[in-house]
């Protein structure tokens, strides 16, 4: 069997990479889901990689796998993102970000004081999963490790029979 050139490869990896983003951006306009923080911190390992994956199918073989590499290296830790994510749904731990849950309002001394703890959207908390089909116990976040799991591996995959 032929071996994918690492042309085709970033191409691949970068179109992954958007559809990744488009299913995201149109589970928020025609699924009505809100993202949190969370969510859109996920979102840069994507755009990244897009951009890699372009670089790749551009640059010379040597390169090109050099950026590849760089790629899946990206991904994975769209991957971790992801994984911190489910942790975070499923209350193994607190969410590292500190937008993620509601603002403390208790202390507040005056009404100045009390719009200056008040966040921007997103206004979801991390910690309450987003489903896509409510048929599918597996949130948003579970199935975006379960997909940057599948391109990181494919990448790497690919790498290996490429040597």
């Amino acid at each position: 069997m032929p071996v994918m050139s690492h042309r085709k490869a970033g191409l691949i990896l970068a179109a992954a990479a958007a559809a990744a983003l488009a299913a995201a951006l149109a589970s928020e306009r025609y699924g009505g889901l809100n993202p949190c923080l969370l969510c859109l911190w996920q979102r840069w390992p994507y755009r990244i990689a897009i951009g890699l994956g372009v670089l790749a199918a551009l640059l010379p073989a040597r390169w090109g796998r050099l950026a590849l590499i760089a790629t899946g290296l990206v991904i994975a830790a769209g991957g971790v993102f992801a994984f911190v994510h489910v942790g975070v749904e499923q209350g193994w731990w607190p969410s590292p970000l500190p937008g993620c849950s509601d603002p403390a309002l208790g202390g507040a001394q005056s009404v100045d004081d009390l719009m200056a703890r008040l966040r921007p959207a997103p206004a979801k908390p991390c910690d309450e999963a987003a489903y896509l089909l409510p048929f599918l116990p597996v949130s948003m976040a579970a199935m975006n490790l379960i997909y940057a799991a599948a391109l990181g591996l494919g990448t790497l995959r690919f790498l290996r029979r490429s040597r």
